[in-house]
C-alpha cells in the first residue's frame, strides 16, 4: 500500500506531534529547576562533546566547545555522571532548587594520551568549518595530515551557517566541483551531475556505501560532506567513483540523550519547508538509541512553470549490545516529483555555425521560459536501507560489516528542447516508464592498529560485493518546433495531454531501454605505515571481478552481451611532515577504471580502461589550528579509451589527459571571523581519439577556472552574542560544453554569483535568512547542453530546539 503525502498533510501530522511534545513539554516545567557547569580537560582546556546525564532518568546534554552545559530538571536530589571516549566515568551528586539555578563545582575529567589531544584540540576550535579527521577517507582513522589524498569536508557547521536545505547547495563550497546538471528525478541517477577535475561525477555514496537518490539530495539528515579528489577505484570501486573523485555524504547518528529540533522555512517562488531532527534513548540503560530526520518540501521555480515537491524521512537505530558489539539500522525513504528544468540540446551532427549563435547570451529568448504549460512531470521515489555490525575484536583489531540496499524508481515526462536558431526551438520528450534501478552493497572491513617492531601500521582489508540490478524504460518523441518569441500562454500546447495523445496516436520516436543485471567481486587491502614520526607511506591494492549478465532487449525478448573482466587498481602515498601536526608534503599516486564491453577489429576483447593519477603539495594546520589549508598539483591520464578504427570496428587505444592546480584555505583570522575559500585550475584535453576533437578540451570537462569563498562572522560575547552574518560566492570561467574541429564552439559565459545569510542563535531558538544570486545574475551551466540557472532568491527559518 502506498500512501500519498502533501504539503498540508504533513504539516498536519508533524504540527500535532509537536504540540502534544510541547503539552507533555511544558506540563513538566512545573518545579523544574537548571543546573549549571564547566568541565575540562587534566591540563586545564575547556572539555567539548562530554556526555552529562543523569543517573537513573533520560536526561542529559553535552558541553559545548567552552566546556559548558545547561540542563532542566524536577527539583529533587540527583547524582550527574560525566563521560567521554577515553576518560574514566566520573559522578557527582548534586540538589536541584525548584526554580533556581544551581551552579555545580568545576569539573576535570582525567585523559591521556592521543584522546586528551583530541579533546585539546576540539576544546581550542575557534576555525569551525575545519574538520582535521575522517574515519572514511582512507577506511581508517586518519588525520588529514596523515592523508596523502586531497579532500574537501563541509561540515555540519558551514551547512547551518548558510542556511543550506539541500546537498547542492552545500556542495558549493568544496573547491573545483562545478554542478553541470540539476537532478533529473530519473531511476539510476544520484541526484545533480557535478564535475572535478575534468571528469562528470555524481553523490552516490553514503557513509562510504551505495546510496544513491534520483531526486534532490535533502541535507536534513547530513553531518558532513566527503569530496575525495582524483580516482579512488582501489577503496571505494568504479561503478560509484569516477576519475575526478566521489561525493560520500555522511549522516547524522543517534546519542544518548534526549534532543532535537523543528524547523520552518519559506521564502519566495512559493517555497515551504517543514523539517524535523528528534533523538532520544529507547531503554534506561541507553544502549538502545534512536533518531529520526524528516524533512517536506516545496520548491517552485523563476521558470514560469515549474516546481519540486520533496518528501524524505531517514531513521536510525543504534543497539549497544555491549562494549565490543553494536549493531545500527538506517533508512532513508524519499518520495517526490518535479518538472524538468529548461534544458537546451544541440542537433545532431550539426555545425554550431548554423544555428546563427555560439554563445548561451546570444539565445534570443525568455530567459524563464519553460515552453509548455507546467504538467510535464514525474514522479521519483527511493527506498534505501543500510545495516553495519561493528565489533571490537581486540585492542588493536576491529570488524565492520555493513550492508546496503537503495531502489530507486521514476516515471513520467522529461522535456528538452534542441537549439535551431538563436529564435526558434523544437520541442522534445524522453519519458521514463516505471523505471526501477537497485544496489545491494555487502561490505566487510576488518580494522588493525598495530605495531611490527617500531613501525605503526593503520591497516584495513576488506571484502565487498555489488549487485546492480537495472530495469529502466526510456521512450520518447519530437512534438514540434516554435518560435521563442511567444507569449507563454501560447506554449500551453505542449503539456501531459497532447503527449499523451502522440504516444497514443503512434509509437514512439525512439525506445531506450537500460535493462541489465552485474555483480562486481571485489578484495583490497591497504596499509599507511609510519616509517618514522613524521615519514608516513601508505599502500594498497584493489582486484575486481566484473561479471555482466547480459542486456535484454524488450523487442526480440533475447539477453545478449553478457562478460566478464578483471581488474587491478594500486595506489600509493607519502606524506613527510615538516613540522609535525602543523607543515606535511605529500604525493599520491592514485587509480581508476571502468569496465568496457566488446571486441576490437581483431575480434580482441577490451580490457578496462585506465586512468592513473600523479599528485604532490603541501598541507597546513597552522597557529593552533586557525589556518587549514591544501595546495595540490595533480595530473591524471586516462590510457585505453575506445575510439572509432573503421565504420564497422573500433580499437582501444585513445586517451585523455586532464592537469591541474587547487587551493583550499580554512581559516579563522580573529574570534569569530571564518573563512571557507578555494580556487581551482583545469586543463584537459584528448590525446589520440578522433581527428574531430584531438588536441581539444572535452565538452564535458566544465570551466578551466573555478573559485568558491564564504566569509562568516559571528559576535563574540556580548549584548548581541548569537548573531551571525555570512557573505560569498561562486566564480567560473567560459565553459566550452562544444569543442569540435568540425562542429565548432559553443560557449558559456563566465559567472560570478554571491550569496548572504544573517543569523541570531537564542538558547531555543534559532532565527536564519538567506539571499542566494544577491545581483539576479542571468547564467547557464551544462554539459554538451545548457540550462538557466535560479535568480535571486530569498528564504528564512525558524528553528525550536529541544
Amino acid at each position: 500500500m502506498r500512501i500519498n503525502f502533501t504539503y498540508k498533510t504533513f504539516s498536519s501530522i508533524l504540527l500535532f506531534a509537536v504540540s502534544i511534545f510541547n503539552y507533555n513539554w511544558l506540563s513538566a516545567q512545573t518545579n523544574k529547576g537548571t543546573i549549571t557547569g564547566f568541565v575540562i580537560t587534566s591540563n586545564n582546556k575547556p572539555a567539548e562533546n562530554v556526555s552529562v546525564a543523569v543517573k537513573g532518568t533520560t536526561y542529559g546534554t553535552q558541553t559545548n566547545e567552552e566546556g559548558k552545559f545547561k540542563l532542566k530538571i524536577h527539583a529533587g536530589s540527583y547524582t550527574l555522571i560525566f563521560t567521554h571516549v577515553g576518560a574514566k566515568p566520573q559522578e557527582l551528586p548534586v540538589t536541584v532548587q525548584p526554580d533556581g539555578i544551581t551552579q555545580i563545582p568545576v569539573v576535570t575529567i582525567s585523559i591521556t594520551g592521543s584522546t586528551l589531544q583530541q579533546v585539546t584540540i576540539n576544546a581550542d576550535k575557534k576555525n569551525k568549518f575545519n574538520t582535521k579527521r575522517s574515519d572514511d577517507v582512507a577506511k581508517i582513522p586518519l588525520d588529514n595530515l596523515e592523508n596523502s589524498q586531497v579532500y574537501s569536508t563541509i561540515s555540519k557547521d558551514l551547512i547551518t551557517d548558510q542556511l543550506d536545505f539541500s546537498e547542492d547547495d552545500a556542495l558549493k563550497n568544496a573547491p573545483g566541483l562545478q554542478q553541470m546538471w540539476a537532478a533529473t528525478g530519473r531511476g539510476g541517477d544520484g541526484g545533480s551531475y557535478y564535475n572535478s577535475r575534468g571528469f562528470i561525477l555524481q553523490s552516490q555514496l553514503r557513509n562510504g556505501l551505495a546510496g544513491n537518490i534520483t531526486n534532490t539530495v535533502d541535507a536534513v539528515n547530513i553531518e558532513s560532506i566527503e569530496v575525495l579528489k582524483g580516482p579512488s577505484a582501489t577503496l571505494f570501486g568504479s561503478a560509484l567513483t569516477s576519475y575526478g573523485g566521489l561525493i560520500n555524504r555522511i549522516t547524522k547518528k543517534p546519542y544518548d540523550t534526549v534532543g532535537g529540533s523543528v524547523k520552518y522555512s519559506a521564502g519566495n517562488y512559493h517555497f515551504n519547508r517543514v523539517s524535523a531532527d528528534v533523538n532520544t534513548p529507547l531503554d534506561a540503560q541507553k544502549n538502545l538509541l534512536f533518531r529520526v530526520n524528516t524533512a517536506f518540501d516545496y520548491q517552485g521555480s523563476f521558470l514560469e512553470n515549474g516546481y519540486n515537491r520533496n518528501f524524505v524521512i531517514d531513521p536510525s537505530l543504534l543497539y549497544k549490545v555491549n562494549s565490543r558489539l553494536s549493531i545500527s539500522f538506517d533508512a532513508e525513504i524519499s518520495s517526490g516529483s518535479n518538472t524538468a528544468n529548461t534544458t537546451y540540446f544541440f542537433p545532431y551532427n550539426v555545425p554550431i555555425a548554423s544555428l546563427g549563435i555560439n554563445n548561451a547570451k546570444q539565445l534570443d529568448a525568455n530567459y524563464r521560459s519553460t515552453y509548455s504549460d507546467g504538467s510535464l512531470s514525474q514522479r521519483s521515489r527511493n527506498d534505501n536501507y543500510y545495516a553495519e555490525v561493528n565489533y571490537k575484536i581486540s585492542d588493536k583489531w576491529t570488524s565492520k560489516t555493513n550492508f546496503s540496499s537503495t531502489n530507486s524508481f521514476s516515471n513520467g515526462y522529461d522535456p528538452y528542447f534542441y537549439v535551431l536558431s538563436k529564435d526558434s526551438v523544437s520541442r522534445n520528450d524522453q519519458s521514463t516508464k516505471n523505471s526501477k534501478d537497485g544496489f545491494i552493497e555487502v561490505q566487510q572491513n576488518f580494522n588493525g592498529d598495530f605495531k611490527i617492531g617500531s613501525l605503526r601500521n593503520r591497516f584495513v582489508g576488506g571484502l565487498d560485493y555489488i549487485r546492480e540490478n537495472s530495469n529502466q524504460y526510456f521512450f520518447g518523441s519530437s512534438f514540434d518546433e516554435v518560435s521563442t518569441q511567444q507569449s507563454a500562454a501560447s506554449y500551453d500546447n505542449f503539456n501531459s495531454g497532447s503527449l499523451a495523445a502522440v504516444y497514443a496516436n503512434s509509437a514512439p520516436g525512439f525506445t531506450y531501454p537500460i535493462i541489465f543485471k552485474s555483480n562486481t567481486y571485489s578484495s583490497y587491502v591497504s596499509d599507511v605505515l609510519n616509517i618514522t614520526d613524521k615519514l608516513i607511506a601508505s599502500a594498497a591494492i584493489r582486484f575486481d571481478h566484473f561479471n555482466n549478465e547480459g542486456s535484454y532487449s524488450p523487442a526480440t525478448q533475447l539477453t545478449t552481451g553478457a562478460y566478464n573482466q578483471n581488474a587491478f587498481s594500486p595506489k600509493f602515498g607519502l606524506v613527510y611532515q615538516l613540522v609535525k601536526n602543523q607543515v606535511s608534503l605529500f604525493s599520491n599516486y592514485q587509480n581508476g577504471f571502468t569496465n568496457e564491453p566488446g571486441v576490437d577489429y581483431t575480434g580482441k576483447p577490451f580490457k578496462p580502461e585506465q586512468a592513473n593519477q600523479i599528485e604532490g603539495g603541501v598541507k597546513f594546520d597552522l597557529f593552533n589550528g586557525k589556518l587549514s589549508s591544501t595546495l595540490s598539483y595533480y595530473d591524471i591520464k586516462v590510457n585505453d579509451i575506445i575510439r572509432p578504427y573503421n565504420a564497422q570496428y573500433s580499437i582501444q587505444n585513445g586517451s585523455q589527459t586532464s592537469k591541474g592546480v587547487e587551493a583550499e584555505i580554512i581559516a579563522n583570522p580573529f574570534n569569530g571571523f571564518n573563512i571557507v575559500g578555494g580556487f581551482a585550475y583545469n586543463a584537459s584535453k584528448y590525446v589520440n581519439t578522433t581527428a574531430d576533437v584531438d588536441g581539444l578540451r572535452p565538452g564535458t570537462a566544465a570551466s578551466p577556472y573555478s573559485a568558491n569563498l564564504w566569509l562568516s562572522y559571528r559576535l563574540p560575547a556580548s549584548v548581541l552574542k548569537g548573531l551571525g552574518l555570512g557573505f560569498g560566492g561562486n566564480y567560473a570561467s567560459d565553459n566550452k560544453v562544444v569543442n569540435s574541429n568540425t562542429l565548432g564552439t559553443f560557449t558559456l559565459p563566465q559567472y560570478v554569483v554571491f550569496n548572504a545569510s544573517a543569523f541570531y542563535d537564542f538558547t531555543k531558538f534559532r532565527v536564519a535568512v538567506k539571499m542566494n544570486n544577491i545581483g539576479d545574475e542571468k547564467y547557464w551551466i551544462g554539459y554538451s547542453t545548457f540550462n538557466p540557472q535560479q535568480l535571486r532568491s530569498i528564504a528564512a527559518s525558524v528553528t525550536y530546539k529541544f
